[in-house]
């Protein structure tokens, strides 16, 4: 008997590779696709020892910035696909770049590993602003067509569909004005020069009194400001948000892709880690691969016409 289970085995090997075989068996690359100190960079700082601890083995970091993440991504799709190199990615950016432009990569070249936060966007207004409520700022803006200027992070990110979202659903016209980023956004509005500024939980806190946000476009009041309103409570069904997780290239074994998503979805449920996001306004999230996919999948359905509408 046990030597017919060996000669059962040894083909089983052949065609399947070692029965037992250890994931990872080097170190693990993690690619930052934004600058060094930023906020993706202090996640995965954050997560690198709990990572090294679950995985056995060193988790290297290393940045490619540029072109809002654009140029990382593309670097991504290009490494070989075996669960050795992930990459921190964005939704929407990851979905709406190869929407609106051709930045080196496709949405379907990269697997989500899993996401592990998300940070809603509302629309914010100075403390002394005119605009009491969400109602105030649409009346100002049907009256006014293209007068109100509303402030975003930039080009065909998750501010700028969200402004284009709006726009349809309340039929009104503004003027959004993109920035370089989340810090440029919020100078501008501290300093007068937008009227409304598309702020997450994250970006408004520091500020204190100096703002507040007419509502949030998620479908339940957010934890860290449960008083402020969401759009669908004024029947604009409006959700945008930012959401950060890791991936990895298309092919990559599902085996590997499963060591890595068990690794960061323990290290999203942690309570210290919770607590550290919901400290500085991100809401902690832990969808797994599958999850990611069909999220995406959804997205992407939903903005693909906004996108061709205003880029065709």
């Amino acid at each position: 008997m046990q030597r017919f289970l060996i000669v059962l085995l040894v083909p089983l090997m052949f065609v399947c590779g070692p029965l037992f075989a250890d994931f990872p068996e080097k170190n693990v690359t993690y690619q930052i696709t934004f600058s060094p100190g930023g906020g993706s960079d202090v996640r995965a700082r954050h997560q690198q020892p709990y990572l090294e601890d679950e995985l056995g083995k060193k988790i290297v970091i290393q940045y490619k910035p540029g072109a809002g993440g654009s140029i990382g991504w593309a670097n991504l799709v290009k490494q070989k696909a075996d669960g050795y190199f992930m990459s921190g990615i964005n939704i929407p950016h990851i979905i709406l770049q190869p929407l609106a432009r051709k930045p080196g990569y496709e949405t379907e070249e990269i697997v989500p590993v899993a996401l592990f936060q998300q940070i809603p966007f509302g629309l914010t207004v100075l403390q002394d602003s005119p605009f009491q409520t969400l109602e105030d700022l649409i009346n100002y803006a049907k009256k006014n067509p293209a007068a109100l200027t509303i402030g975003g992070s930039g080009t065909w990110d998750a501010t700028h569909i969200a402004n284009l979202q709006f726009e349809m659903m309340a039929g009104i016209q503004t003027t959004y004005v993109p920035h370089k980023g989340g810090k440029p956004k919020q100078t501008s509005l501290l300093g007068g020069h937008t009227m409304a500024s598309w702020f997450g939980p994250n970006e408004k806190m520091p500020h204190g009194d100096k703002v507040r946000t007419l509502a949030y476009a998620t479908e339940n009041p957010i934890q860290v400001n449960p008083e402020v309103p969401t759009f669908a409570s004024y029947g604009y069904p409006l959700y945008s948000s930012v959401y950060h997780g890791v991936g990895v290239p298309k092919g990559t074994p599902k085996e590997h892709i499963e060591v890595l998503e068990k690794a960061f979805l323990k290290i999203a449920g942690l309570d210290e880690t919770k607590k550290v996001k919901l400290k500085v306004g991100i809401m902690p999230i832990a969808l797994g691969s599958e999850a990611a996919k069909k999220l995406i999948a959804d997205k992407k359905v939903a903005w693909e016409p906004i996108v061709k509408k205003f880029v065709d």
